[in-house]
């Protein structure tokens, strides 16, 4: 059943199918998406790094966690990036966000001949989740490396549930992710992250 899930999530990929190269970076952020997605390049049988990046989100310190419990889970290797500004962000939509956390990965140098890879679905708002950002910024890191490397994302089309689904049924455990965009502990329960787990029925 899982691998059937994995190759339905990985059917469309920057609008058309591709397989994972053999060496793969996922930009782990400790959430549910990201743990998906670091599992099925797993499954994959790739050689496989995380790497989280602290860019002064409120919620670094619990995503911090969250992301090594699931390296530590999944037996992969995580870096981490930190990166501090003088602003503060808010909750909801980052602008930059994620092609910020592509380049990061780029300029850690964790992968130069294979893929980095991101956990953005179907149905959000925001232009970084969307076919038109992964193209834009596909075209960018294969002139940065002369086209050893790409941007994927495996759930690209897929809803929120999709990905939910995919992760119960690779039997991750709920406990060891975090998604709350204001990085309270308890969650928040009223930014976006909470509102889509609890309508998964997951609020922990």
């Amino acid at each position: 059943m899982i691998r059937i899930l994995a190759d339905r999530a990985a059917e469309r990929v920057n609008s058309r199918r591709m397989g994972f190269s053999r060496e793969s970076i996922v930009l782990l952020s400790g959430g549910i998406d990201s743990a998906a997605c670091a599992h099925l390049v797993q499954l994959r049988g790739r050689t496989i790094r995380a790497l989280f990046v602290d860019y002064g989100q409120p919620s670094a310190s619990s995503e911090r966690t969250a992301a090594n419990k699931i390296s530590k889970f999944l037996s992969i290797p995580i870096d981490e990036v930190i990166c501090h500004g003088p602003n503060r962000f808010p909750s909801g939509e980052i602008l930059g966000r994620n092609a910020f956390l592509v380049f990061a990965a780029l300029m850690n140098g964790s992968v130069r001949h294979g893929d980095i890879v991101l956990g953005i679905h179907a149905g959000t708002v925001y232009y970084d989740c969307t076919p038109g950002f992964l193209d834009s910024i596909n075209r960018l890191v294969a002139e940065y490396t002369d086209g050893a490397s790409r941007v994927l994302a495996p759930f690209l089309t897929k809803s929120k549930r999709d990905v939910f689904c995919y992760f119960k049924s690779a039997a991750l455990p709920l406990d060891i992710t975090y998604s709350c965009e204001a990085g309270t502990q308890p969650p928040c329960g009223r930014c976006l992250s909470c509102r889509d787990r609890k309508v998964l029925g997951c609020q922990t």
